[in-house]
């Protein structure tokens, strides 16, 4: 029965990226806006932390279709990153609950 919630939940997450995403705005979001409006935005493209830059998947189709591919990469990637958490602690907490003997 837990793996059912856990597989809803991913259900969820990827049907809400399915449907919204289209309806994103193109227009930037505040802080790029102040950045080009200050005139420095160039010098903030390209940062070497961005996994998929400007919500975009290389070799995906048109601008719809490579955002949902970037939303699903990003449910995917939160949802690997949690699964591991918890089963980091999971173990952490089986191995703090055994009885001394």
């Amino acid at each position: 029965m837990r793996r059912l919630w856990w597989l809803a939940g991913l259900v969820v997450a990827a049907l809400v990226v399915i449907l919204l995403a289209p309806l994103a705005s193109p227009d930037p979001d505040g802080l790029m806006r102040v950045a080009e409006e200050q005139g420095f935005l160039e010098a903030a493209q390209g940062a070497s932390t961005e996994i998929l830059p400007g919500y975009t998947v290389p070799g995906v189709g048109d601008a719809t279709m490579t955002t949902i591919a970037a939303g699903l990469i990003g449910v995917a990637i939160v949802f690997l990153l949690m699964w591991g958490l918890g089963t980091l602690l999971a173990r952490r907490r089986r191995g703090s609950h055994k009885e001394p003997s």
